[in-house]
């Protein structure tokens, strides 16, 4: 299971992301990991391109105002499903 999700939000002034972990036996939701702006987003992107994570930048603006080891709130299920599952197909393809 991938550890970091990334999702980048384009910001003229510093770019924004947010990295999120679930693992069912731990926790009952997705748990944010690592935030940040500027140098921390960056090396955030980076781990996320490396792992072909998705972007989506209308989350981020949500996932950032959440605090460390926060988990996510249930109106943010139905999207963080979705990356969720795109990341674990892609896993799948892989270990083909």
């Amino acid at each position: 299971m991938r550890n970091y999700t990334r999702y980048i939000q384009p910001n003229k002034k510093r770019q924004s992301a947010a990295a999120i972990k679930y693992d069912a036996q731990i926790n009952s939701a997705p748990v944010i990991k690592a935030k940040g702006k500027g140098s921390i987003a960056e090396k955030i992107i980076q781990i996320a391109k490396e792992n072909n994570i998705p972007e989506d930048p209308e989350l981020v603006e949500l996932l950032i105002q959440l605090d460390i080891e926060q988990e996510i709130p249930p109106e943010l299920y139905k999207v963080v499903a979705e990356i969720l599952a795109f990341v674990y197909r892609l896993d799948k393809q892989v270990l083909r």
